[in-house]
């Protein structure tokens, strides 16, 4: 049956006249709406939260340090509170963010791409 409504959604994309939502990321025959990847993960807000409980503790089976391919609230639930959050969308309509932390070393920046971390910048 699903493919049946695959093939239906396909012939009906074709011809411009479907929308569909498949696992978060919503397909439709319009090339003025942007695309946006979803993901069931939580993010960070402007305010340097999450934006669900995630609560991470490394004895617990959560990251044991910072390492790239992390999530932004496994970043915070590791580091505490973020000094600044820098919240954004790439020219390719990815989530784009930049956290960072003031650190008795000095500033440190975490770039992230999609809730993944990319680059720590010293």
């Amino acid at each position: 049956m699903m493919v049946k409504n695959a093939l239906a959604c396909a012939t009906a994309l074709l011809l411009g006249a479907c929308s569909a939502d498949v696992g978060g990321t919503a397909f439709v025959n319009d090339r003025s709406v942007t695309v946006h990847a979803g993901t069931s993960e939580p993010v960070l807000g402007p305010d340097g939260r999450c934006t669900a409980d995630a609560s991470l503790n490394p004895a617990t089976g959560g990251p044991a340090g910072i390492a790239l391919g992390m999530t932004e609230c496994a970043l915070v639930g590791l580091k505490g509170q973020p000094t600044d959050v820098l919240i954004g969308e790439s020219g390719k309509g990815q989530r784009e963010v930049q956290v960072l932390y003031q650190e008795p070393s000095g500033k440190k920046l975490y770039l992230f791409t999609d809730n993944r971390l990319t680059r720590v910048v010293e």
